[in-house]
């Protein structure tokens, strides 16, 4: 990846006119980090649904494409590993709401996941056990703060309902149901946990 910003320019412009080299060095800038953030987000719960390499293969595409169709710009290099990053938090996310789905509805799903365990589970990774414990209690702690119906909201959007059911099964209307999940999703980030989940 070129270090100067003129380069970078130069080199984005030669993948959005589909230059392969200039693609290839895109990806192989942020692939190994990005491979490796696929199999911590995946967890032992989407493995046996979702390969990493596939979560990585879908990434590429989605930022290739949107590069290709001027829907993306960035400005460094560290844009793009911060992009290709987000999009994989989404793609795994929407995969394990459509698993829950699935198993919902099929009626062999096991009971839902306990939604403390999971957010913490999907909170920035942290290698040291007190700084893991740490996170873990801020996670339970924020749970806990949460009324009825952000509890509710948060273990349904989990378990894969889609905001349309949600909002009715608590009763909102679309706008309010919009406005509660963005406190909830802003209630979280602040938590350290990514709220593409919800």
């Amino acid at each position: 990846m070129p270090e100067s910003p003129g380069d970078f320019a130069t080199l984005l412009t030669q993948a959005r006119g589909g230059d392969r080299s200039a693609l290839e060095s895109l990806v192989r800038a942020y692939e190994p980090k990005l491979r490796l953030v696929a199999r911590v987000l995946l967890g032992p719960a989407l493995r046996p649904y979702l390969d990493s390499m596939d979560l990585v293969q879908s990434v590429h595409r989605s930022l290739l494409m949107g590069l290709r169709n001027q829907k993306f710009t960035f400005e460094k290099p560290d844009d793009v590993l911060a992009l290709a990053l987000k999009l994989s938090r989404r793609k795994a996310a929407r995969q394990w709401r459509r698993l829950q789905r699935q198993q919902r509805l099929s009626g062999d799903g096991k009971a839902a996941t306990d939604v403390v365990e999971l957010l913490a589970s999907l909170g920035q990774p942290h290698d040291e056990p007190a700084r893991i414990a740490q996170s873990r209690d801020q996670i339970a702690r924020l749970y806990q703060s949460l009324n009825e119906d952000e509890r509710c909201l948060l273990q349904l959007r989990i378990e894969g309902y889609e905001p349309t059911e949600i909002a009715e099964r608590l009763q909102l209307s679309a706008v309010a149901f919009r406005v509660r999940l963005t406190r909830l999703r802003h209630r979280l980030r602040s938590a350290g946990v990514f709220d593409d989940w919800l």
